[in-house]
């Protein structure tokens, strides 16, 4: 039944050159749509086990009685200016839906999902090998345009494998990885010496999000990149660890990060109008039993629950899309080739695009 639903989208095509000429695609680890639409839980929040006994400053921080008030303490940049300028998707309080198409609900499925625009249901493990399929990033360093000018950085350090690094030949930099290659700034020194003396809090295949967002910045100013690619985690690692505060300073924090990315390229003449941002997740987390938010798989009801953000030059300003509709995470990797002026054609099947996202021209 979904897939005669998601084949029922129709496929436009954009007629007219693209006005977006470079894409900055972000990901926040398995952070639910829940507080994004809806601000902090209380249901959560009020649990010892999950505030650790500071609940007051989770309250002084991100509570407001209004709703709208609510989710703008949580992510503010999202809410006051995605929101202004562009579509916010996934808010199943209004029918919006978003799902995954994949039936495994974590994240290399729902990575791969996202990037390739189709669903290989044997990729079942976060240990799964170099991804056999083809990523819309690994389709944008194909296009003469866009040739080497396409980059991505991972907290974690599966990126090698869920964009196959030795066959795309993106510079991928993860984890605990050294950024600016030979010849890095005093910047990139900088942010290598502090990676690699900090205290591996999250462990040693992912590290936190500080670090991948500085040197994806690092990147941007250096390199101008068309297309770029940052996923943060901290957002699942603090979820799984049942500590909430740090769940939604993470979040917080990300929508910091979101705008400073904007900002720069607001503030550069190369990417100043030219570019869009899109950000989203790989899956949900667990809701109706509360304490299974820190959670998330196929036995987990709500974990195949996500939502998107997307705000550019060709993006219809729309707000909160608070229409009845079901859409799907494999749409998203055709929708940004269209973002881009492309349509996304490989080797295997890609999803179509959703149509409503972008300025008929």
């Amino acid at each position: 039944m979904k897939k005669n639903i998601l084949f029922l989208f129709f496929f436009f095509v954009v007629s007219a050159k693209s006005q977006t000429e470079n894409i900055i695609i972000v990901t926040t680890d398995g952070f639910r749509w829940q507080e994004v639409f809806n601000g902090m839980d209380t249901a959560i929040a009020k649990q010892w086990k999950f505030n650790h006994g500071d609940s007051l400053e989770i309250y002084q921080h991100y509570w407001s009685s209004d709703l709208n008030e609510r989710r703008k303490k949580l992510m503010p940049f999202l809410w006051n200016t995605i929101a202004t300028k562009g579509q916010v998707y996934g808010n199943r309080n209004e029918g919006n839906n978003i799902n995954v198409f994949n039936p495994h609900w974590f994240s290399y499925p729902g990575y791969s999902e996202l990037l390739c625009g189709f669903v290989d249901t044997s990729i079942n493990s976060n240990k799964y090998p170099n991804n056999p399929h083809s990523s819309l990033l690994e389709f944008f360093n194909k296009q003469p345009a866009l040739k080497n000018k396409v980059a991505a950085f991972g907290a974690w350090d599966a990126f090698d494998r869920i964009l196959n690094k030795e066959r795309s030949k993106i510079p991928i930099i993860n984890a605990y990885d050294t950024c600016g290659g030979n010849h890095p700034s005093s910047n990139e020194k900088l942010i290598n010496e502090m990676l690699h003396n900090s205290v591996k809090v999250l462990g040693t295949e992912e590290c936190l999000d500080v670090y991948t967002h500085y040197e994806a910045l690092e990147y941007l100013k250096k390199n101008k990149p068309k297309v770029l690619y940052i996923s943060y985690g901290e957002t699942d690692e603090w979820a799984h660890d049942s500590k909430y505060r740090n769940y939604l300073d993470a979040a917080h924090q990300v929508d910091a990060y979101l705008e400073q990315l904007w900002n720069y390229v607001q503030a550069d003449p190369q990417y100043r109008n030219k570019t869009t941002l899109l950000i989203t997740v790989d899956h949900g987390r667990g809701d109706i039993k509360k304490d299974e938010w820190t959670s998330h798989n196929n036995k987990i009801k709500g974990s195949d629950q996500i939502w998107f953000a997307v705000m550019g030059p060709h993006i219809s300003a729309k707000g909160e899309i608070k229409n009845s509709v079901q859409l799907y995470q494999q749409q998203l990797a055709a929708t940004m080739a269209q973002i881009m002026g492309y349509q996304f054609k490989c080797e295997h099947p890609v999803a179509p695009a959703i149509a409503s996202v972008i300025k008929k021209s």
